[in-house]
């Protein structure tokens, strides 16, 4: 069906309607308390909920980060000095370079 047909039948039908001047008992009371019961949206608490949640998985994730690493570490015993070793040799790989010539 043609979208302006049935809006001009629809418009057609809403004119052929008697007009009524009655309004019910007590309608601008009822608009003005409704209005007056919807709250303003508060930006803190916009933001709380997700946050909150947020910070629960985080959680989560950090304790299954750490008991699999403490599950993960429970058979290596030299694993620490062979990281200290590491980690020495890392820092200290640039000044075991020969030094380049510079001109």
């Amino acid at each position: 069906m043609n979208l302006n047909e049935l809006q001009a039948k629809l418009i057609g039908a809403a004119r052929k309607e008697p007009l009524n001047e009655h309004v019910p008992y007590a309608f601008e009371n009822r608009i003005m308390a409704r209005i007056a019961s919807i709250s303003t949206m508060d930006p803190w608490a916009l933001w709380g909920r997700p946050l909150w949640r947020a910070a629960l998985s985080c959680v989560a994730i950090t304790l299954l980060c750490g008991l699999w690493s403490l599950a993960s570490a429970s058979g290596r015993d030299n694993s620490t000095e062979i990281l200290a070793q590491d980690s020495e040799l890392t820092v200290f790989a640039a000044l075991n370079q020969p030094a380049e010539d510079v001109r």
